[in-house]
């Protein structure tokens, strides 16, 4: 029983090796036992005879001159500052003729002052329109605009000085 074990796994190992003369020539060594059992060698790899896979890579190369860094966040650079909530309207030179109309505006964050006129560009808004008490501007973002009113706000009352 354990020769027949034998047997059927040395005809096993030699179908994996690849031919069936190794496997006769593996099962006439064990059966004879005056001969001495062979050795068996190390397979020698096929040759790759398959398509070979060709992989290219594309390269790119951006130059940076006197453009910004790709990497960097656009919420970090003041190419998107200051935003609207960041703006105070403080005083209006109104045109009626709507030609020659200047707003003052405080950036509330960095106390930076800016004064504009009609289509002038402030960080990614556009001034639209100068109106005696307002400022329209006109935002595109992501390819989309809108326009968005920046009114002077009354003083507070409760900051005023009284009377003596």
């Amino acid at each position: 029983m354990t020769r027949l074990l034998m047997i059927v796994a040395l005809i096993a190992l030699a179908s994996a090796e690849g031919g069936a003369q190794k496997a006769t020539k593996s099962l006439a060594a064990s059966t004879t036992a005056a001969q001495p059992t062979a050795v068996a060698s190390a397979p020698i790899p096929a040759k790759d005879t398959g398509n070979k896979v060709l992989i290219v890579r594309e390269v790119y190369q951006y130059d940076g001159d006197g453009r910004r860094d790709p990497f960097i966040s656009l919420l970090t650079t003041s190419d998107l500052r200051p935003l609207l909530n960041d703006l105070k309207l403080v005083a209006v030179a109104y045109d009626p003729r709507g030609q020659n109309s200047v707003a003052v505006l405080r950036d509330l964050t960095s106390k930076t002052q800016y004064k504009v006129r009609v289509g002038q560009t402030i960080g990614r808004m556009r001034v639209a329109a100068i109106q005696e008490k307002a400022v329209i501007f006109t935002i595109e973002e992501f390819g989309y605009s809108r326009q968005e009113l920046l009114a002077i706000q009354p003083p507070d009352s409760s900051k005023m000085r009284l009377r003596q």
